[in-house]
């Protein structure tokens, strides 16, 4: 590993629920939020969007919300923390395993689409969900930004561990949930140059692909995810 760092996964609010702005203020405070692209996408993507209808109230608070089928919208500094390492850019082709409710696909789609009347390429997602119910609901509520519309984000049913070997390869790959290691796969279908942002067990680890077969890796440790279903045959490496 080159390096590991313990954080703080919560963030003190007062009893009275947090608005969109004051989220945003305490996670640039925290450094969880740096970058100013991902900044602006906090902001221009409405996490309550993303949320069930019960949970609305809470939609701005630093925790996981359910969405149902077991699965949860992830709390909004894991959210900032994994986008911040994974440096999304302008005309990336990206691989989201696990849309869940689609907040992060639609930040995501945000970041690699900005400018993209310029001439660079506009980006495009490729966002991996197994569950039905969760694929149609990421699809509407990602529909409110016309990302799907425009071509942007594509989310598509089926096992994430195998990654979307036909829109690879891919620039960068993040994953949702948690698996016992990267899979071959997603190391697979990544550019050389290229990141995966990965949980494993408790830990998130960043894969740099320096050339076919060589990657640094860095861990981050001190989370919890919920796991991965994965099909993939084999053990780690």
């Amino acid at each position: 590993m080159a390096g590991s760092l313990y954080i703080l996964l919560s963030i003190n609010h007062p009893s009275t629920m947090m608005t969109k702005d004051q989220l945003i203020q305490t996670l640039v405070r925290g450094k969880y939020l740096r970058t100013p692209l991902i900044i602006e996408a906090f902001k221009q993507v409405d996490r309550r969007d993303f949320v069930l209808l019960e949970y609305e109230k809470e939609a701005y608070e630093n925790h996981p919300l359910p969405i149902g089928f077991g699965q949860t919208i992830s709390q909004p500094l894991t959210v900032a923390f994994m986008l911040e390492l994974l440096e999304p850019r302008p005309g990336e082709k990206i691989l989201e395993v696990g849309a869940g409710s689609g907040w992060q696909t639609a930040l995501l789609a945000y970041c690699i689409s900005k400018n993209s009347a310029s001439s660079k390429p506009r980006g495009k997602l490729f966002a991996i969900e197994r569950i039905p119910e969760l694929k149609e609901m990421a699809e509407e509520n990602i529909s409110k930004y016309n990302f799907i519309k425009k071509g942007i984000i594509n989310v598509i049913l089926g096992d994430g561990s195998k990654g979307h070997p036909a829109g690879a390869p891919y620039d960068k790959i993040i994953t949702a949930a948690a698996a016992e290691h990267v899979m071959v796969a997603w190391k697979e279908q990544l550019c050389v140059g290229g990141r995966i942002v990965a949980p494993v067990g408790n830990s998130i680890e960043v894969h740099d692909k320096l050339s076919p077969t060589d990657y640094n890796v860095q861990e981050y440790r001190g989370f919890s995810f919920v796991p991965l279903i994965s099909r993939e045959e084999g053990g780690g490496e």
